[in-house]
C-alpha cells in the first residue's frame, strides 16, 4: 500500500479499536445507536473511501475500501459502514453526489430477500433482511429496465418524492437490525442511469464480496483470540496450547482463515482492477462466496471448542464475531446458490478451456 493507503487503514483500525468495544456492541444490540463511533467514522472520511473526488469523496482506491471493510469485520463493527460504502459506490456509478450519512442497499429481488417491482417511476413491494434500514438515512436500490440500461434509485427517508416506505424492525443472528421494507408506490428522491454495465446483479455480487471480506477480518480476529486464550488457559499444569490435539485444531482453523482471506483478497483485487463487477471479477467473487461457508463453519466451531463456555459469555468478544460470521455466510446468496452459478459457468468453459480460463483470471492483474 502507498503512504495514503496506510493512513486510511491505520485510521480505521485505530477508530475501531478505540470505539467498537464489547460494551458498545452489546448496547447496539439493545437498540442504542453508537453515536460516538459513527461520528468518528464520518469525521475521518471513511464513508467516502470508494467515492471519487468529483462526487464528493476522497478518491481512494477500491482496495482501500476493502481494507477498511476487513478491519470493520475484525472489530465486529455495529454500524452500517460496509453498507454505506456499497450504497455510495452505486450512487457514484450513477454520477450522483454522495454524503457521509449512513446508507444501506435493498436488493430488487432474490428469493429470501423479497420482491420489488419498478414501473419506471415508482417502486412497490417488499424487501426482506435489509441491513440497518432503521438506522439509515437513505435506501439505495438498483433496477434493470427492459433494455440494456440500469438505474440507481435513492430513497431519502426524510424526503420521499411520493408514495411511502415503511420499516418493520427485525434482527439477524448477531442481534443487528436486518429490517423489512415495504415500498408503496415510493418515488425515489434521486435516480440516475448507471455506467460501466453496473446492474442489479452487480449490486448483489458486491454485497457477496463485502460479506466475504468482512468475514475474513472477523475470522482473523477470532483466530488471534483463540491462540491467545489457548496460551493463557492452563489445564493439568500447562497451557492447553501445548496439547497436540488442540494444536491440530488451531492449525486447521488457521488454514481456513488463510483460505478465505486469499479468496476474498483475490476477488477484491479483481474488482479494483476493473473498478466494476465485470465477468472476471464475478468469477472470483463466486469462488470466494462458495468458499465462505466451509471456512465459517469450521473456524467458528474450533474457536468455541477452544474457548469453552468463556466464548459464549456476554462480555467476551468471540461471540460478537462468530454470530456475525454465521449471519454473513448466507447473505447475498448461500454457498449452494453460488456453487450452482459457478458450476454452470465452469461447464461452459469445457475441458479444454478450464485451465486457460482459471489462469486468465490471474494473468489479467
Amino acid at each position: 500500500m502507498s503512504e495514503t493507503d496506510n493512513i486510511i487503514f491505520d485510521t480505521a483500525t485505530r477508530i475501531f479499536d478505540d470505539l467498537s468495544t464489547p460494551e458498545v456492541i452489546n448496547a447496539a444490540e439493545q437498540g442504542e445507536w453508537p453515536e460516538a463511533l459513527w461520528q468518528a467514522i464520518e469525521e475521518s472520511g471513511l464513508t467516502l473511501t470508494w467515492i471519487p473526488e468529483a462526487n464528493g469523496g476522497v478518491g481512494a482506491s477500491m482496495l482501500d475500501g476493502f481494507a477498511v471493510i476487513k478491519a470493520a469485520g475484525g472489530a465486529a463493527l455495529p454500524v452500517p459502514l460496509a453498507e454505506t460504502l456499497m450504497a455510495g459506490w452505486l450512487l457514484a456509478k450513477g454520477g450522483l453526489e454522495v454524503g457521509m450519512e449512513p446508507m444501506t442497499v435493498a436488493l430488487l429481488s432474490g428469493g429470501d430477500r423479497g420482491d420489488l417491482n419498478w414501473d419506471g417511476s415508482s417502486l412497490s413491494g417488499i424487501a426482506l433482511s435489509v441491513p440497518h434500514a432503521r438506522n439509515a438515512k437513505s435506501i439505495v436500490v438498483v433496477v434493470d429496465d427492459s433494455g440494456d440500461k440500469s438505474q440507481v434509485l435513492e430513497f431519502a427517508l426524510n424526503s420521499l418524492a411520493g408514495g411511502s416506505l415503511e420499516i418493520s424492525p427485525h434482527i439477524n443472528l448477531a442481534g443487528e437490525p436486518w429490517d423489512t421494507l415495504t415500498f408503496n408506490n415510493a418515488v425515489p428522491t434521486r435516480c440516475a442511469d448507471l455506467e460501466d454495465g453496473t446492474d442489479a446483479s452487480s449490486a448483489e455480487a458486491l454485497g457477496a464480496l463485502t460479506r466475504c471480506v468482512q468475514a475474513a477480518g472477523a475470522m482473523s480476529t477470532a483466530l488471534e483470540l483463540t491462540i491467545e486464550y489457548s496460551m493463557e488457559r492452563v489445564q493439568f499444569g500447562r497451557p492447553i496450547a501445548k496439547f497436540q490435539a488442540l494444536q491440530h485444531s488451531v492449525a486447521a482453523f488457521a488454514g481456513q482463515v488463510a483460505a478465505i482471506n486469499a479468496a476474498a483478497d483475490s476477488a477484491a483485487e479483481a474488482v479494483t482492477f476493473a473498478n466494476v463487477i465485470d465477468h472476471a471479477a464475478w468469477i472470483e467473487i463466486a469462488t470466494a462466496k462458495t468458499r465462505l461457508e466451509e471456512a465459517v463453519n469450521t473456524g467458528a466451531a474450533i474457536a468455541h471448542q477452544v474457548h469453552g463456555a468463556m466464548g459464549f459469555t456476554y462480555e467476551h468478544r468471540l461471540h460478537h464475531l462468530t454470530r456475525r460470521l454465521w449471519s454473513w455466510r448466507d447473505e447475498y446468496g448461500s454457498e449452494s446458490v453460488w456453487s450452482v452459478r459457478l458450476g454452470e459457468e465452469v461447464l461452459q468453459w469445457g475441458a479444454e478451456g478450464l485451465w486457460p480460463s482459471i489462469t486468465a483470471v490471474s494473468d489479467r492483474r
